[in-house]
């Protein structure tokens, strides 16, 4: 057998399964996405209206190209509504392509989540015991490393970025009650 011929294959036993059921199609998604660009769209063209969108004795208002920039944006956007709502089949007869099955959404969720609880526990913690507790969590409930190794590495990650912005950059980050007992 040639190098050629050679295949190596890794299974990795947490990939989604095949069979996971469909959440949502990319038409869909596709479709969703335009109707917000249009919103919003909209509600600049407004906003810009208001703000003037004429030709003044010197020269445009100031809502004059903002304006037609979102008339432009609104226009696309409507070209995809209306593109996906009549898009055919593809050559494999399929009529729409998966955007995310189950399985998918589920390990998307897994680490969207715990970083969005990382952004709300960071205004009442602070900085870096969020990021002690998102790094020892990702460890150990993703990673399924050790609990001694991942508190380790979380404390270790939160002083070294103490260090690296309180001492040596003096940057000001947010901080909890922590290290308000510290003095900082």
């Amino acid at each position: 057998m040639t190098n050629s011929e050679m295949e190596i294959v890794v299974e990795d036993p947490t990939a989604p399964a095949d069979d996971s059921p469909v959440v949502v199609t990319t038409r869909t998604v596709d479709i969703v996405t335009m109707l917000v660009l249009m919103a919003f769209s909209l509600l600049m063209a407004y906003d810009n209206w208001r703000t003037g969108i004429s030709w003044a004795p010197d020269g445009p208002e100031a809502g004059y190209f903002p304006f037609y920039l979102s008339m432009i944006m609104l226009l696309a956007a409507l070209y995809g509504v209306v593109m996906s709502l009549f898009a055919r089949r593809d050559a494999g007869g399929n009529e729409e392509h998966v955007f995310v099955t189950r399985d998918q959404l589920r390990r998307v969720a897994l680490v969207f989540v715990p970083t969005v609880a990382f952004c709300i526990a960071t205004q009442w913690l602070g900085l870096y015991v969020a990021s002690f507790l998102l790094v020892t969590g990702f460890m150990r409930l993703i990673g399924k490393i050790p609990l001694w190794k991942s508190f380790v590495t979380g404390f270790v990650f939160s002083v070294l970025m103490f260090v690296t912005f309180e001492i040596a950059f003096d940057v000001i980050m947010p901080k909890g009650p922590l290290e308000a007992l510290f003095g900082y």
